[in-house]
């Protein structure tokens, strides 16, 4: 029988901060699909996202002040919470400077980017359902792993031609900077993978 308290309010809140990264994938993609029209109207809806991951954020670091003994290495609860934070500010700034700029039409590359980024944060929101248990979180890291490899050849290619074939100065550097937030992004969801593999280590 433990004599001190365990708070495992840190399982609920992280598993809601997944769900709300989720969601807010599938709206990014449901914009990028239907083109800058539909992504005015997505970006609010993502910036609230963005807002309420916010409130879990200083709700964990708060916890994490107060509690003794928490569930997971301190350490590693500040990381996790601090990664999924990432990829939600990326899909919030990439989804504003797609509707900033004006973008129009929407890339290809663009729409399977964030098709391979729904794929990854659905494996992270299943990978960090499993935390408490400590079950099967390798396979969904390696999957997130081989959707970042993914997206990187995607990125490559879609840069390469770019420079190749655009003869707009300006959209060349407004696509750019919207390639390089995506697949900083999708690097986000790796950084969670790493530290989620580390606490597999450390409970195994």
């Amino acid at each position: 029988m433990n004599i001190l308290p365990r708070e495992e309010k840190f399982f609920e809140l992280l598993n809601t901060q997944t769900r709300l990264i989720n969601e807010a994938a599938n709206v990014l993609l449901e914009g990028v699909r239907t083109g800058n029209s539909q992504l005015k109207l997505t970006e609010p809806r993502i910036q609230q996202y963005e807002h309420e991951c916010d409130e879990i954020l200083h709700d964990v670091f708060k916890r994490l002040n107060q509690t003794f003994i928490t569930p997971l290495d301190p350490e590693d609860i500040h990381k996790l919470c601090s990664h999924l934070d990432d990829v939600m500010d990326g899909m919030e700034e990439a989804s504003h400077c797609l509707t900033a700029y004006n973008v129009e039409p929407i890339p290809q590359p663009v729409i399977e980017i964030c098709k391979f980024l729904v794929s990854a944060v659905s494996e992270m929101k299943s990978a960090v359902a499993l935390i408490e248990s400590n079950r099967q979180i390798v396979e969904h890291c390696i999957e997130i792993n081989r959707l970042e490899d993914q997206v990187d050849k995607i990125v490559r290619q879609a840069v390469v031609d770019l420079y190749n074939h655009e003869k707009d100065p300006i959209r060349v550097m407004k696509l750019k900077e919207i390639y390089d937030i995506l697949e900083w992004t999708v690097d986000s969801c790796e950084d969670v993978s790493d530290v989620l593999q580390n606490v597999v280590v450390k409970n195994s």
